[in-house]
């Protein structure tokens, strides 16, 4: 269990960070990127949370906990012989998130042009947490062309973009309130 007894330590004023291997790196290392932005989806969760029904808000609290489990996963590096296992995203995780999109999408009228973000307020918080995990997978698949990742944690945050997506439809009336784009209105 993590034990936080100061906030500060000023092991960071110099531009570094500690992996959870204890190894320092510059902030903007790629690693260090990855889990931030994985940091920030978790952020606007948090926001998106304030919006969403209690239907929702459930599944959008274990989503925040994983992505825990998904920044603690990309900030351990692998390594031969860790003195303790580190934690790692599993196959049961992304397999959670797959039923629930399968679920909510049943619920769903197909869609017959793209949406643009809004519709209701829990909408569009759902749907900027959807852009900030899509970084995030861009930021791991950029770490991954330099050292291993763990490929179930870009699968989870791939599979997490999807199931926003669809919860942010659910949220708007499930899919009634929609904002359709209309291609070439402005012309």
């Amino acid at each position: 269990m993590v034990q936080l007894t100061r906030i500060y330590t000023r092991g960071g004023d110099k531009g570094q960070t500690s992996l959870g291997t204890g190894k320092r790196v510059l902030k903007h290392d790629p690693r260090v990127a990855a889990y931030g932005t994985v940091d920030e989806a978790n952020a606007v969760l948090g926001v998106a949370r304030l919006h969403v029904s209690d239907e929702i808000d459930p599944l959008l609290e274990r989503v925040q906990n994983d992505l825990f489990d998904v920044g603690a996963d990309l900030c351990t590096p692998e390594q031969e012989d860790p003195p303790y296992p580190p934690l790692r995203v599993t196959a049961p995780q992304v397999d959670w998130l797959e039923a629930r999109i399968d679920e909510l999408n049943q619920q769903l009228k197909p869609l017959k042009s793209f949406i643009l973000p809004g519709g209701s307020p829990s909408s569009a918080y759902l749907h900027m947490a959807r852009t900030v995990a899509r970084r995030a997978e861009r930021e791991i698949t950029l770490l991954m062309e330099t050292e291993p990742v763990n490929k179930e944690a870009l699968r989870y945050l791939n599979r997490l973009s999807d199931l926003l997506f669809v919860l942010a439809r659910y949220a708007n009336d499930k899919g009634d309130g929609d904002v359709l784009w209309k291609p070439g209105e402005n012309r």
